[in-house]
């Protein structure tokens, strides 16, 4: 799939490449105010035409820049390696003409070096020290000097005039590292976290792939040995219907109920193994939904206390009820069910956007090792567990375009926080099907 100006990483390139228009102008704009204030109060003789031709050229280069930005084409390493060592050129022609290495401003030659060795890839970095060094040591032998004029009033004059420059140069220094270097840096320090974020991404998604594949083959695995037992459990029915055996045949009906839950659960996955949007679900009320998802997982833990503070606001909210979500919310129940079965809660609160959730217990709480890893890798604190509920549940989440962080609480147990976005008019236009 081809890349587009959108992309982030292309992004952060077009960020440093406006950094560097930025530069240009105020470096074509400050040469030129130089010249003009040097000309008129200090007797330097510097030549005015080619200072000019050379701005020119260098403003020609911005606009050259400025529509580059406008355009989508991917920006690169090399554009921009090639793009400082225009600066150079130009630069290096306005020392020439203005003193040389006597020019108080030839620490100029800096700015590209530090740039390219904050932003661009080692073996450019080293041809721009080389170029800087050969251009800095050729303007020692070939420039033309300033000034024309001779005598000890000329002396002071220049003198007073590099004492000024110095002075300028060291607080456009400082200015140009302070601004220019620092937002540099910060967009590289950007692109490296986006780049980590990716990798961390691509590796959640190979989990999610590995774990669909041996979803798919265990669905498909079990699928006749439940088959076996609904049979069986049906005719054990009919031959126990005597009221003699009226316990045998309500825990035969319990267990024919949760044999039905499993071969549901199977035929979900394995719908989502060929479906082409098997996630797919229905526009559904907020409340309605969470009272189906509490019913559904009430089902399941009858035997559990849940405290249920369900805040409705008078809101009209909606939400894409989907069986991939409501099993995240009840494989989040389920755990703080079995880490505190006397003492779950579960608070909800909404408005026209967005869905705030929390899940508490007061079980003991997660250890530092296991909180590093929740959301990255399967994970349990059970014996007894895989410990894929809670990883597939944040993958879920995350693709619906919701958040979940979990945090221990203060006495014992813990806090898990879910936000999802809601049906908005603009989504629902988008998709007039749900």
């Amino acid at each position: 799939m081809p890349q587009t100006h959108d992309t982030p990483f292309d992004e952060i390139a077009r960020r440093i490449l406006w950094r560097l228009f930025l530069l240009r102008n105020i470096t074509v704009t400050g040469v030129g105010a130089g010249v003009a204030i040097a000309n008129e109060f200090f007797t330097t003789g510097i030549p005015a035409f080619p200072i000019i031709v050379t701005l020119g050229l260098l403003a020609g280069l911005n606009i050259l820049t400025w529509l580059r930005l406008q355009a989508s084409a991917l920006i690169s390493n090399t554009e921009i390696f090639i793009q400082l060592l225009l600066d150079i050129a130009g630069i290096t022609s306005l020392f020439y003409f203005t003193g040389g290495a006597a020019n108080p401003f030839v620490w100029f030659y800096l700015l590209p070096l530090i740039i390219a060795a904050t932003i661009l890839p080692r073996t450019h970095t080293w041809i721009m020290a080389g170029i800087t060094v050969a251009c800095y040591s050729a303007l020692l032998f070939f420039a033309i000097p300033i000034g024309s004029d001779s005598g000890h009033a000329h002396h002071e004059s220049g003198f007073r005039m590099h004492i000024l420059g110095m002075w300028l140069g060291f607080v456009m220094s400082a200015g140009f590292v302070a601004v220019i270097i620092v937002g540099m840096a910060h967009s590289l320090r950007e692109r490296d976290r986006k780049l980590a974020e990716a990798r961390e991404q691509a590796l959640q998604n190979e989990r999610l792939i590995a774990l669909g594949t041996l979803a798919t083959g265990a669905a498909h695995e079990l699928g006749t040995p439940l088959g076996t037992m609904a049979i069986l459990t049906a005719e054990l029915e009919q031959e126990y219907s005597n009221p003699d055996y009226s316990d045998l045949h309500r825990k035969l009906g319990i267990l024919r109920e949760q044999i039905s839950r499993c071969k549901e659960t199977l035929s979900v996955i394995s719908v989502s193994a060929g479906a082409e949007r098997a996630e797919a679900g229905h526009r559904m009320p907020v409340k309605d939904y969470l009272d189906h998802v509490i019913t559904e997982w009430r089902e399941q833990r009858p035997n559990i206390k849940l405290d249920a503070a369900i805040n409705s606001p008078a809101v009209a909210a909606h939400i894409l009820a989907e069986r991939t979500l409501s099993q995240a919310l009840i494989n989040i129940l389920n755990n703080a069910a079995d880490a505190s079965p006397d003492d779950v809660y579960l608070q909800a609160d909404w408005s026209n956007e967005v869905l705030n959730l929390e899940v508490s217990d007061r079980g003991p709480g997660l250890s530092a090792e296991i909180y590093n890893q929740l959301g990255k890798t399967p994970v349990t604190t059970k014996d007894e567990g895989l410990g894929v509920g809670l990883f597939l549940a944040q993958a879920t989440i995350q693709r619906l375009g919701g958040k979940l962080s979990i945090s221990n609480r203060e006495a014992n147990g813990t806090t898990l926080r879910i936000t999802l976005p809601l049906l908005t008019e603009v989504i629902l236009q988008d998709a007039p099907g749900l």
